[in-house]
């Protein structure tokens, strides 16, 4: 089933032409269905990619999926024009009294700042606040992984002292958990961050689950008992040039920066990366709208 988003959202085109099967507000009404609703909080500053990398992945279940983006009325962004965000996001107060069944919660690149030395952490934590009671299960991606982790965990981040970047394998811990259905034993994903978070308090927390790690990135999948929150620290959303795009930036901006691991074919640059984590991404972001969202989620819910 489709994804149902705006007839005039960028991200349309570019679905389109990847056969990725969208509706818009008309068609979605005539269907006699209950749809699943989506409320995605986009912290990245290049909002547009976001929204595409993410609907690829929302777009590829059986299920009909709604998407609402939020944006944070505390801070404006500022890659991404005024137009764009009044056409497509709302802020909290305008939903705040309305159930989601899924909510996605992006990164940000404030990673190297204290959680509350973040403008909007106060905003944050109201939002993360209202979804305990008004979302069935919310995904937090990389900085939001680690806001959660903090927020409703006590775990802290630390600063590594290189940026893990590149495309890292992965081991499953707990072979049986739905949200991993179909995984491979080893898996690969991408990562990009500054800071990362210890696998032993993880561990040390009786209401979490460390489903996926690698001996060289660290924890990658972590998720709540209760199925409400589920916390990835790398990209699975992340397209072939994603990395590639980050790294010629911090090359420009005189960055001390390595080059992403195990991503440039021979470690050349000029080199297209192969993608090893597209199917992984597919799956997981339909486990996780399978499993932990729709058959956890009442028909009347909302």
């Amino acid at each position: 089933m489709p994804i149902n988003i705006p007839k005039l959202l960028p991200a349309r085109e570019v679905l389109e032409q990847e056969n990725i099967f969208i509706m818009d507000n008309e068609r979605a009404t005539s269907q006699d269905i209950r749809p699943l609703n989506i409320l995605i909080l986009n912290l990245m500053p290049e909002k547009e990619k976001a929204e595409t990398q993410l609907l690829r992945l929302l777009g590829n279940t059986p299920l009909q999926v709604n998407v609402n983006f939020l944006k944070t009325k505390s801070y404006e962004s500022t890659h991404t024009s005024k137009q764009h965000l009044e056409q497509f996001y709302t802020t909290f107060p305008e939903i705040k009294n309305q159930k989601f069944d899924g909510m996605i919660i992006t990164g940000a690149p404030v990673e190297l700042l204290e959680f509350d030395q973040v403008k909007y952490w106060s905003e944050l934590t109201d939002i993360m606040d209202w979804a305990n009671q008004n979302v069935i299960s919310t995904l937090h991606i990389c900085w939001g992984a680690q806001a959660a982790l903090y927020y409703y965990y006590g775990i802290g981040k630390f600063e590594l002292q290189r940026k893990c970047s590149g495309i890292y394998a992965h081991r499953i811990f707990e072979q049986n958990d739905i949200l991993l259905r179909g995984f491979d034993d080893h898996f690969y994903a991408p990562h990009s961050r500054y800071t990362d978070v210890s696998i032993e308090a993880i561990l040390k927390i009786p209401e979490l689950k460390l489903l996926a790690a690698s001996e060289d990135a660290g924890a990658l999948l972590i998720a709540s008992r209760d199925r409400k929150h589920v916390m990835i620290t790398g990209h699975l959303e992340y397209e072939s040039d994603s990395l590639a795009q980050e790294y010629e930036r911090d090359l420009q901006k005189g960055l001390e920066i390595h080059m992403p691991e195990n991503y440039f074919p021979n470690n050349d640059p000029t080199q297209p990366p192969i993608n090893r984590w597209r199917s992984h991404g597919h799956l997981f972001f339909s486990n996780w709208l399978n499993y932990y969202v729709y058959q956890e989620t009442p028909y009347m819910w909302g």
